[in-house]
């Protein structure tokens, strides 16, 4: 523990200005100032998590930040940890156009009602659209989820209840979900310079969509938690300048990890026939972590195209 400077009364006083140096150096090296991280270029993901569900990584979990000439204009998954890195990146809530949820697992979502509360202290007044999947027996949808967490009579955050009408000095949430069933792609969202569409993929019996983002002439395309069987991804993320893909197993994985992830080989084949520009591995768990380089050339041994890994707070230029 640190002893406050001054219950030294036995020091000199040159002893006591040399001992107070020596204390705020410490002190310093321990309390470092917080450092932004905010992206700069034009047009850039920047990493808010790279981890996954479980906490041996050193890394947060799932979340993504889209960064159009300095503003924060989309968030992509809000995994646990990434309330702390969107602050650390210079995040603001009043630029965001919309968060997009690929799932509702937790290390995909746990984190965005403290994201949320924190964005009651920002000076945004306008409705903020929520994008995720359909529900099935064991999900809730899209729109079930926030109406869980934020309903004035059951919500578990009820006392946030200003989210669902925009009262109380919180702006309107606008929940959408798309068809996690379909293998068809549709248009998700809309704006004066982003397209965002989406297509179920599979992950298991957790309903899931995969997103392709185009804005400025480039597509980027975030997989999201799915395993080998999903060609309609592979068409939606045709010629995209940059892929965010899940590498959460290795080659050997068991039956149960296999049908929820897909495997090293798997996702180098997917990017090769996708013609994926760039390849951005994330979602990693020390099972993967642990035989990252044989992974890494099991992707290369099919995809001929840029392959980087992901680190929480690293900024990735699509200009």
């Amino acid at each position: 523990m640190l002893a406050p400077i001054f219950a030294f009364p036995y020091l000199s006083s040159l002893r006591r200005i040399r001992h107070l140096i020596h204390h705020l150096i410490f002190v310093s090296v321990l309390l470092p100032f917080p450092v932004l991280a905010m992206c700069k270029a034009p047009l850039a993901l920047q990493v808010l998590g790279s981890g996954g569900p479980i906490a041996d990584d050193a890394r947060a979990s799932s979340g993504y930040l889209l960064w159009v000439n300095g503003k924060s204009r989309l968030l992509i998954d809000a995994g646990g940890g990434t309330a702390l890195r969107f602050g650390e990146a210079n995040g603001k809530f009043e630029d965001l156009e919309a968060v997009l949820l690929t799932h509702l697992h937790a290390d995909h979502s746990a984190e965005l009602p403290a994201l949320l509360k924190s964005s009651y202290f920002s000076k945004r007044k306008t409705p903020l659209p929520i994008l995720g999947p359909s529900g099935n027996k064991g999900w809730p949808s899209t729109e079930e989820f926030i109406h869980g967490l934020f309903n004035s009579q059951t919500g578990i955050y009820r006392y946030l209840d200003g989210f669902m009408d925009g009262s109380d000095g919180m702006f309107k949430l606008e929940p959408k979900s798309a068809d996690a069933t379909s293998r068809e792609i549709h248009k998700l969202h809309t704006s004066e310079d982003i397209t965002i569409y989406g297509v179920g993929v599979q992950h298991g019996p957790v309903p899931a969509i995969g997103y392709v983002i185009e804005i400025n002439g480039k597509r980027i395309a975030f997989s999201g938690d799915q395993n080998n069987h999903n060609p309609a991804f592979t068409q939606l993320i045709k010629d995209a300048d940059l892929l965010v893909m899940t590498q959460a197993i290795p080659e050997n994985a068991g039956e149960i990890a296999q049908k929820l992830h897909a495997t090293p080989s798997h996702i180098g084949k997917m990017a090769q026939e996708g013609k994926v520009q760039q390849l951005l591995l994330s979602h990693f768990m020390q099972r993967s972590l642990r035989v990252l380089d044989e992974n890494k050339k099991l992707i290369q041994t099919h995809y001929k195209g840029k392959l980087a890994i992901a680190e929480d707070l690293a900024c990735y230029d699509l200009l």
